[in-house]
């Protein structure tokens, strides 16, 4: 999933849920998806719980959770 295709699915306003970062046209925050990734939970399960979300909805919250880590970190900022 390229960076413009995560962006269609993902939506960071202060507006909503405090401008945390959420799937586009919901409340439901990313991480709250990625906790429940984490949890055990299906993919399936997520679309069960969740129906007004798709499979790229969350795959796009995994990829956003993915370029979050990509940052540059120099050797005095190494956490151990």
């Amino acid at each position: 999933m390229t960076k413009q295709d995560m962006l269609k699915h993902i939506s960071i306003d202060p507006k909503i849920c405090h401008g945390q970062a959420c799937i586009k046209g919901t409340r439901i925050p990313v991480h709250q998806i990625l906790h429940m990734l984490a949890n055990g939970d299906a993919i399936e399960e997520l679309l069960e719980e969740y129906p007004s979300i798709t499979r790229d909805d969350i795959l796009a919250c995994m990829e956003y959770a993915a370029s979050l880590t990509e940052e540059q970190v120099t050797a005095d900022e190494v956490i151990a």
